[in-house]
């Protein structure tokens, strides 16, 4: 492995890990969570699809099966980082991100209950840790603020986040090539913001502040899409697939340090705890065999 790849996946999870500082500024405009994917799904779908166009245009070329995995990919990234969004939004930064990483967990379930994997000693003590952590880290113990929409969303674009991981295991499987894959990944997850999200209704809100808001925007797509997944497909051709799953935990916690020192957010003892235990439930089971 070289060590340029090993810094371009870390600097790839710092990245990803602003998108909370993009969306505590961006959502007192108005605009929606739904919206913020749809505007970051755009950017990235724009900058990708004219490299492409330039470089290498035999990856557009795609099958039915391919298509559909692309699909399915566009769905749950979509609903990931719509439920990520909104979760920070009625919670905070570092509790939507460690729901996030429940993801493991639920990628566990399934493979236990579908594809008949052996549930063992290591898979019992994730899940333990990841309960244990959500519990500690939603507010229920402690002086947190509780806010149970907030936590079952958190949790929702956990589900959805395994899902995304569950198709890209099959892509990377069937060696499609990743940046053909991230580009219709973000195609569909474009063509689903723009019959979902009310793309047109971002217009008016931009008016009002153009400046800035439109840097921000611009920004979101940019910063926690464009540089982290160009980096991260970089950083994929000369680094052990195990690793890179272990170093995917460097994001909730960049994405948390971000919320304290920038955004002012507090944690206690107790949430402290729990964002541990999640990501070390996150460590292990990427790490299992």
């Amino acid at each position: 492995m070289k060590k340029q790849s090993f810094i371009y996946i870390i600097l790839a999870c710092i990245f990803w890990g602003t998108s909370g500082v993009f969306v505590h500024y961006i959502s007192p405009f108005g605009i929606s969570s739904f919206q913020m994917t749809f505007i970051r799904s755009f950017v990235f779908f724009l900058c990708m699809g004219i490299y492409i166009f330039i470089k290498e245009k035999e990856l557009f070329k795609i099958d039915f099966k391919q298509a559909f995995l692309y699909f399915l990919s566009g769905v749950s990234f979509y609903l990931t980082a719509s439920c990520y969004f909104l979760s920070m939004q009625l919670t905070s930064v570092s509790t939507a991100v460690v729901l996030m990483y429940t993801a493991p967990i639920f990628v566990m379930i399934y493979s236990v209950t579908f594809l008949s994997e052996k549930f063992t000693k290591i898979k019992g003590i994730s899940l333990f840790l990841m309960i244990t952590g959500c519990v500690l880290v939603s507010g229920i113990i402690g002086n947190l603020k509780f806010n149970l929409s907030g936590i079952l969303i958190g949790l929702s674009s956990g589900i959805a986040f395994s899902v995304y991981n569950i198709t890209t295991k099959i892509q990377m499987k069937n060696k499609f090539h990743p940046l053909t894959a991230t580009f219709y990944c973000f195609l569909f997850a474009t063509l689903i913001g723009l019959f979902s999200s009310n793309p047109l209704g971002v217009i008016p809100i931009i008016n009002k502040s153009p400046y800035s808001l439109s840097l921000l925007c611009i920004g979101m797509g940019v910063v926690t899409c464009v540089f982290p997944y160009i980096l991260y497909t970089l950083g994929l051709k000369e680094t052990d697939a195990g690793l890179v799953s272990s170093l995917g935990v460097i994001e909730p916690m960049a994405a948390t340090l971000m919320s304290v020192i920038f955004l002012k957010e507090s944690l206690n003892g107790y949430s402290f705890l729990g964002i541990i235990l999640i990501l070390l439930a996150a460590f292990l089971l990427s790490r299992h065999k």
